[in-house]
């Protein structure tokens, strides 16, 4: 699964000191246990025939459930089954049904066999049911907002811009709200399905479809079978009206099930899935296990993604459209993340929630793999860096284990640490082994554990013995402890020796054992030093210098998860970004200089990062100039200009724009105008902002041709101020994001927060559903993010009920509204879910 995580540029926001308050976890040992599920029995195959009432948003279902002791004898058969009416239970002996007793209360079905079976002897219940999600008690998470399992979007119609569709969502336990099951992740099970839907419809499920055939009353029924055993929470049902674009790697089929609007893009937003497919293949030396590949888009999909096998689902923000594709599809990361769980999660999963991280860790690392791969190690290396950031700023992570037994909330794991810091220490791992060992492991925990389940010390046993490394200091320290070191140092120079010793400290607890690499700079001269630091507070190194060194570079490559406490200068850092090839440590010096921009050390580093190959930390650089100040624009506003027009990277032309923008020079309209007839959405945007500074009067005119739904963050919070005052309708549902998070941006940024609030209260003042449903969707994903900040929460209900009192007035204004009813119950939704 990826979950959809609240933007960087609202995170601290709510990690903010004045909003933090201090939090104290159990080292991961004390209390409760969460123990693997006992496996009592062993299911074998789930047939499944099932039709829906769209109109009571329910499921009329039928099973065959075929198991056996796992390996006690037992008489009787308990399963998952939440919400449902239980209508029949019987024994099926070849198609004769004999009824069998049983009990069915707090979602757990109990059923007394006809005898006491022994392991392996199978038996086949049958179980006629209706599956009613509404009645679900169990609530959403941080991670998945809604436990539901089963749902029915817009299933009679009435809104009008929104199609109707059905899909389900399994993780963490929920599939047992659609098919009694036993819903734990170290169960596995082969799976048919037949799916009686609305002939127009189209449908998708786990595996191949074996057949289609017509029904009475326009109903077609479709046979999905799954030959090879997954776990319950990964089975999957889609159905709605979709256009399939259809692909292939090899063999296997390769399908993206997308909104019609979206199918001329679709190749476009999924179509690398075919080389992905053959970049993890080839990687793991594992061909793609599976008999076909499909992907398909929901509305209101309740996270980010979910690698159903075979059938991902992702949330309707993968559908992007041209002028956003061509910027960057921001959704690629989320594709590559979901197949390769079809490796590490569906063929081997976690035995248990406590560790996910065989789970997740491994989906999140693959990001880094594939930007390796198709687009270089400096694009892998800042989506790392970006992740790392998200980690680090919710400081409640540092108290967590990565495997963690002693959850509240199984649904608590999908976080910070099993996603971000999991995939970090994974990279850490496999520079540490190297790329021979570390992949033959990865290998090796495949082959051993496929089609079953997998947990960490299956992990480290499997890597060593590829390696023939003891791995049990890095798991203790990294798998089963906590947090991750701190360190500042010192350093003092022998002349007569030539030598200099550079002392490490650790300030955090526990302490930790590492290598690292340092790179001492003498003058312009560079060595770069490999050091292994103990488990002390203090570790001392000395190197030869022929000189007292300028200063340390620590961890110049980036691959220690680590915070840095040092003092390096502008010029220092000039040094450090002249003589370095690694991302981090370039970038690093950008963002020094961008934040003191003055310096003529800073200026140096912010003029050469202009040329950098890395488009990113040329963003970085063109963000931190100041055009407006003679020296900057005398030594870097031709080379922005230049960039403005032709850089490759249409994302680093947009930055370029909003740079020459801050001259407020009308020299450069003829680049501005012209950006607007551009296809990309950030040349567009930027190229808006940049003429709002010049000719505000051309605006309103302006901005209605631009389709800013989708564009980025940063660019919305640019063009928020223009946007709001002068009440560019089209644009509100874009900025709703931003509103949303306004009485937090007023500290961080008070200029924004103010745009933020204006926007805010214009939202609630108005009927704009979407506007409203963008607002609402964002602050139930963000309920997570607030979980332990009570101030936090008091803030943003308080916020809602401003907010509900304005969307009152409007429906008196207007009581004729179709819509504004919907606006005050998602607000008064997401009232509830803060309380």
């Amino acid at each position: 699964m990826k979950k959809l995580l609240i933007p960087v540029l609202f995170l601290g926001a709510f990690f903010n000191p004045d909003f933090t308050f201090a939090q104290t976890e159990t080292s991961g040992r004390e209390g409760v246990y969460r123990a693997t599920h006992t496996k009592m029995t062993e299911l074998k195959h789930t047939k499944l025939k099932v039709n829906f009432d769209y109109q009571k948003e329910q499921m009329n279902g039928e099973e065959w459930l075929t198991a056996s002791p796992y390996f006690y004898s037992t008489d009787s058969l308990v399963l998952n089954a939440k919400a449902m009416l239980i209508n029949e239970v019987a024994l099926d002996k070849n198609g004769a049904k004999t009824p069998l007793k049983y009990d069915y209360k707090n979602d757990i079905l109990k059923i007394n066999l006809d005898k006491t079976y022994n392991r392996n002897e199978n038996y086949t219940v049958y179980i006629k049911y209706v599956a009613r999600p509404n009645e679900v008690k169990a609530q959403g998470s941080a991670a998945i907002t809604d436990a539901k399992g089963l749902y029915f979007i817009n299933p009679q119609g009435k809104e009008a811009d929104k199609p109707t569709q059905i899909w389900t969502q399994g993780e963490t336990e929920s599939s047992s709200v659609w098919f009694p099951t036993i819903d734990k992740p170290n169960q596995k099970t082969t799976q048919e399905i037949y799916m009686t839907v609305p002939d127009k419809y189209v449908t998708l499920s786990n595996g191949i479809l074996k057949e289609q055939k017509k029904e009475a009353n326009g109903l077609r029924t479709d046979h999905w079978v799954m030959d090879k055993k997954h776990a319950p929470y990964l089975f999957f049902m889609g159905v709605g009206d979709y256009a399939i674009v259809k692909d292939k790697w090899k063999n296997i089929p390769v399908d993206y099930y997308v909104e019609k609007e979206y199918e001329p893009d679709a190749k476009q937003i999924f179509g690398n899935t075919p080389e992905m497919i053959e970049f993890f293949s080839k990687k793991l030396n594992y061909d793609y296990p599976w008999a076909k590949y499909a992907q398909i888009v929901g509305r209101d999909y309740v996270s980010g993604a979910m690698e159903n096998t075979t059938a991902t689902l992702h949330g309707e923000s993968a559908q992007q459209k041209p002028g956003d594709l061509i910027d960057e599809n921001r959704w690629e990361d989320v594709i590559a993340h979901e197949l390769f769980h079809h490796w590490f999660g569906d063929l081997v999963t976690a035995e248990s929630w406590s560790n996910l991280t065989v789970n997740e860790s491994f989906a999140d690392y693959s990001e880094y793999l594939w930007n390796e791969h198709k687009y270089g190690k400096d694009e892998a290396d800042y989506k790392l860096m970006k992740s790392l950031l998200t980690y680090k700023m919710d400081p409640s992570n540092f108290n967590k284990h990565l495997v963690r037994f002693d959850y509240d909330s199984r649904e608590d794991a999908f976080d910070g640490v099993s996603y971000n810091k999991g995939g970090a220490i994974l990279h850490m791992l496999r520079n540490y082994l190297g790329d021979e060992a570390f992949f033959g492991g990865l290998n090796d925990y495949l082959k051993t554990n496929e089609y079953g389940t997998g947990e960490a010390q299956q992990l480290r046993l499997s890597l060593e013995k590829i390696s023939g490394k003891d791995l049990n200091w890095f798991f203790n320290q990294w798998y089963y402890g906590s947090g991750n070191p701190k360190l500042s140092y010192t350093s003092s120079y022998e002349p007569v020796k030539k030598q200099v010793t550079l002392t490490l400290n650790q300030t955090q607890t526990p302490l930790f054992q590492f290598p690292l690499t340092v790179d001492v700079y003498e003058g312009g001269k560079v060595s770069r030093q490999k050091v292994w630091a103990n488990a002390k507070a203090s570790n001392s190194f000395t190197f030869p210098a022929n000189s007292n060194p300028t200063f340390f570079n620590i961890n110049a490559d980036g691959v220690l998860l680590a915070d840095i406490n040092d003092s390096t200068t502008a010029a220092q850092y000039l040094l450090q970004y002249q003589n370095s090839k690694d991302f981090l440590s370039r970038y690093k010096a950008v963002e020094f200089a961008s934040k003191n921009n003055t310096d003529d050390n800073s200026l140096k580093i912010l003029s050469a990062a202009l040329k950098d190959p890395s488009f990113r930390i040329r963003i970085k650089a063109l963000e931190g100039i100041d055009l407006s100040k003679p020296n900057a624009q005398k030594m870097m506003a031709a080379e922005v200009e230049k960039m403005a027009q032709n850089d490759p990277k249409t994302l680093v032309q947009g930055a370029a724009i909003a740079a020459l923008a801050k001259t407020k020079d009308r020299k450069y309209l003829p680049i501005f105008e012209k950006g607007l007839n551009a296809v990309s959405t950030s040349v567009k945007g930027n190229s808006l902002g940049a003429i709002s500074q010049i000719d505000p009067s051309r605006v309103p005119a302006l901005a209605d041709k631009i389709d800013l739904d989708g564009a980025s963050d940063e660019l919305i919070a640019q063009l928020l101020p223009t946007i709001v005052k002068n009440k560019i309708e089209k644009q509100m549902p874009a900025v709703a994001t931003t509103a949303a998070f306004y009485p937090f941006l007023k500290f961080q940024d008070p200029q924004l927060g103010t745009a933020a609030e204006e926007a805010y209260n214009w939202i609630m003042s108005s009927d704009n559903l979407k506007a409203t449903e963008n607002l609402t969707k964002i602050l139930n994903q963000a309920k997570g993010q607030v979980a332990q900040n009570p101030q936090a929460k008091m803030m943003i209900v308080q916020m809602l009920r401003e907010g509900l009192a304005k969307k009152t007035q409007v429906l008196k204004a207007n009581p004729q509204s179709k819509t504004i009813n919907q606006q005050i119950d998602l607000i008064n939704k997401t009232i509830e879910a803060y309380k």
